[in-house]
């Protein structure tokens, strides 16, 4: 075989998106720590998928167009720093070959090596021993390589294996990988993509997926604020009027009644758009000034409430809903991502527009931001990932959009908390920026969750199901129960600066577990305010913070 067109690029693609998807658990499960927050095979699956579906639904013949729709696809749909990376090197691979029809030896090996390129020029740090060393390890093999083949399968082949090689030595050059005795998650599932594609080449059929049920964590939804519904009514309409009236009076009149305005006048017609409690009101002003035509009238509140229970049906359709972008009418807005009834509404408080549900183990896509974002009626919008995991499809947001986006790093929820206080509308966006920034960053964050699984760590035996005290990266306790670990992360964090201790505590806690333990830090900590908070979140006993 001497080229690769479009057919069996579409092929390679399908068969590549099924084999990662039958291996996301294999992926997700190569977690350096044995906490239940493994997702890089998960988030590289609904990337990837997402992306498949988008781009097979439409007909190419030229191979070019067909990578940059996938490339394109890939990052909206990018979920955690493994699927924004995949989306990069995707990127890369399409750009080196946007003119090319057809791929042969030389353009396959020009795509390698644009994939490497754009995927750490996308990086700020570049870490070896991760999914970058295997991509450029893998290009470099294709580079100096590719004039010793006649066969692109061949070829193709031979770079799958050197791909393999690096991945084998991911170890050696991460120590936390060989502490844990795995290899680099996000390099498994560049490989395992490029395996899936290898099979479509050598044996001319995808590979099928296994689990047809897996989709897109319904949790990835946005939520809307009760001030997103203070007008219930989105009123839309046509008026046809004649050519010597104006929409002036009409505009004035309607002007008080509603938010989310868009009245755009042309000679004969003037396009309306309103969020009002009052649209018969709005109407009779209309036919002032023309009849109407395209009348359509939604009560927001009963569509969020059938969006809500709506599962999300496939990550394809983030790009296919195209919500409606709301126009400004203030200066800043705030959307932030949580997980939690109890979070949910203390972002709530402090002002946040718009939630996105996410977290560990369900990681919003860069859609699902940009989605929200659109949604809120500002200028500027602060996006807190509160995720260390999200905040690269966070920064992907701002280059979608048309409004001004500025993304806070928070890497866990008490930071996002932090960020909000800090924030004050007098000042400008860049010194908020850099005040809640400031304010994240003086919170010490602990978390208390379960082992996932056996394992032995810097010498310390883990059983599946003891409680875990992590601290930033580190460990730092084993213990036989959340309370306990909860006292080991206070004896680690506070200090002699240290005045507050904030206890959030999660679904599977009781506010009576969370009550006697707050009384033991009372108790040791005397000094400090200690303060007991609802979180609701998942997978976390406990939330701690220290101030």
């Amino acid at each position: 075989m001497n080229n690769l067109d479009t057919q069996k690029l579409r092929m390679m693609i399908e068969s590549a998106s099924a084999h990662l998807r039958n291996n996301r658990k294999l992926i997700d499960d190569l977690n350096v720590f044995p906490v239940p927050d493994g997702d890089t095979g998960t988030n590289m699956s609904l990337t990837f998928s997402g992306a498949t579906e988008m781009t097979l639904s439409e007909d190419f013949d030229h191979a070019g167009r067909l990578l940059s729709k996938l490339a394109s696809a890939a990052l909206r749909n990018a979920r955690g720093n493994s699927g924004v990376i995949l989306s990069q090197i995707l990127r890369g691979f399409a750009k080196a070959v946007e003119n090319k029809e057809v791929l042969g030896l030389p353009e396959l090996k020009d795509a390698f090596v644009g994939a490497k390129t754009t995927a750490y020029r996308a990086v700020m740090k570049p870490t070896e021993g991760t999914i970058l060393t295997v991509i450029r390890e893998s290009a470099e093999f294709a580079e100096a390589n590719f004039e010793s083949f006649t066969d692109i399968t061949e070829f193709f082949c031979a770079v799958v294996d050197a791909g393999n090689a690096s991945l084998d030595r991911t170890p050696e050059l991460l120590p936390a990988l060989k502490k844990a005795g795995v290899v680099d998650a996000g390099g498994k599932g560049l490989m395992t993509i490029f395996e899936g594609m290898l099979i479509a080449l050598e044996s001319g059929t995808a590979v099928e997926v296994a689990d047809t049920s897996f989709k897109a964590p319904s949790a990835a939804k946005t939520t809307k604020t009760d001030a997103d519904i203070k007008f219930l009514y989105c009123t839309e309409f046509i008026i046809n009027k004649p050519a010597d009236r104006k929409a002036g009076p009409f505009q004035a009149a309607i002007t008080d009644k509603g938010d989310c305005m868009l009245v755009i006048e042309d000679e004969d017609i003037v396009k309306v758009h309103i969020h009002t409690n009052h649209p018969g009101f709005v109407i009779e002003q209309a036919l002032k000034l023309g009849e109407l035509t395209n009348l359509k009238i939604d009560n927001m509140k009963y569509q969020h409430e059938e969006n809500t229970l709506d599962d999300l049906d496939s990550p394809a359709n983030a790009e296919e809903a195209k919500p409606e972008i709301a126009t400004p009418t203030k200066k800043y807005g705030f959307a932030a991502v949580s997980a939690g009834e109890g979070l949910t509404e203390i972002f709530r408080e402090l002002g946040a527009d718009e939630i996105v549900e996410g977290g560990q183990t369900m990681n919003p896509s860069t859609q699902d931001l940009l989605s929200a974002v659109e949604k809120i009626p500002a200028e500027i919008v602060y996006i807190l990932p509160n995720n260390k995991n999200i905040i690269l499809a966070a920064d992907q947001v701002d280059a979608l959009t048309d409004k001004k986006v500025i993304v806070i790093p928070t890497v866990n929820i008490p930071q996002g908390i932090s960020a909000m206080t800090a924030f004050d509308e007098g000042m400008s966006p860049e010194e908020n920026a850099e005040t809640m920034k400031e304010f994240a960053d003086s919170v010490d964050c602990g978390q208390v969750t379960f082992a996932a699984r056996d394992t032995n760590l810097d010498g310390v035996e883990i059983k599946l199901g003891d409680c875990l005290a992590v601290c930033g990266k580190d460990i730092a306790a084993v213990t036989a129960t959340p309370e306990e670990s909860v006292e080991a992360l206070a004896e680690k964090m506070v200090n002699d600066e240290s005045s507050v201790i904030s206890l959030y505590y999660g679904e599977d806690t009781t506010e009576e577990s969370a009550n006697a333990i707050s009384a033991k830090l009372e108790e040791k900590y005397p000094d400090l305010d200690v303060s007991v908070i609802y979180g609701g979140q998942p997978v976390y006993f406990y939330i701690i913070s220290v101030e």
